[in-house]
């Protein structure tokens, strides 16, 4: 199943590199063919087989010659790592909801980082499948999960709340609220703790980063919160929380 799992990946990562650009941007996904981004001709079958079209064009348009980039054939490698990831802690059908999780969790850390924003379609699917993966693989305690679902919304709903109450801006953005009920959907009440300490970790290492780099942190800076809550996520589901639960 990994091999059958690592052959789809490519092409799962190429459709999630269309959904993160496409859904922070307001564009359709599901209809509109794909152009090319510097000259508009639009892309035919042999310009989108993942990795190996970006590969033989040496990451150029073939129509106009400009580079492309490293964006999708990096998403489409990415999406097989989570493959491979997967595979070292889960086996047989968990593995195929890792990768599931795994790969909406690699979109919204994509949508994030590239807009700040967490796209509604994926909070709500990251919320529906861990529901559904509870439920299969975690029956005897979906009442935890529907705790973290909703606990973890309420918590981060009720921060936002209250640093617009305070701050008079927009802090904390309504997608984090809606992530962390998928985040506790997957991984029930007992996880989410680890999840926050783990993104707040990472969002502090990426704060000290660009301090380092010589970009000093602003009070009103925005940094992707919902990228390290993807981060947090995946590290939880395949290793547990620190407090096993």
């Amino acid at each position: 199943m990994p091999w059958i799992l690592l052959i789809v990946a490519p092409f799962i990562g190429s459709f999630l590199g269309v959904l993160a650009v496409r859904l922070a941007d307001g564009r359709p996904v599901l209809w509109g063919r794909s152009t090319c981004d510097a000259c508009g001709h639009k892309l035919g079958a042999r310009d989108l087989v993942p990795i190996l079209s970006w590969a033989v064009s040496r990451g150029r348009c073939r129509y106009c010659g400009v580079r492309v980039g490293w964006f999708y054939p990096g998403v489409e490698v990415a999406a097989m790592a989570v493959v491979g990831w997967a595979a070292t802690q889960t086996s047989g059908s968990v593995l195929i909801a890792s990768c599931v999780l795994g790969w909406t969790l690699l979109a919204l850390a994509l949508a994030d980082w590239r807009s700040f924003l967490l796209p509604d379609a994926l909070t709500i699917f990251l919320v529906i499948s861990g529901l559904v993966s509870a439920y299969l693989f975690d029956g005897d305690h979906m009442l935890d999960h529907l705790i973290g679902a909703l606990g973890g919304f309420l918590a981060f709903a009720a921060i936002a709340l209250g640093y617009r109450a305070l701050r008079g801006r927009e802090g904390l953005g309504w997608g984090d609220a809606k992530f962390m009920a998928g985040a506790g959907a997957w991984l029930a009440w007992q996880g989410l703790p680890t999840v926050v300490l783990f993104a707040a970790a990472f969002g502090f290492l990426f704060v000290l980063t660009r301090a380092l780099a010589g970009r000093a942190a602003q009070a009103a800076d925005r940094i992707p919160f919902g990228t390290f809550l993807a981060g947090a996520t995946w590290l939880v589901w395949l290793y547990g929380p620190l407090v096993p639960g």
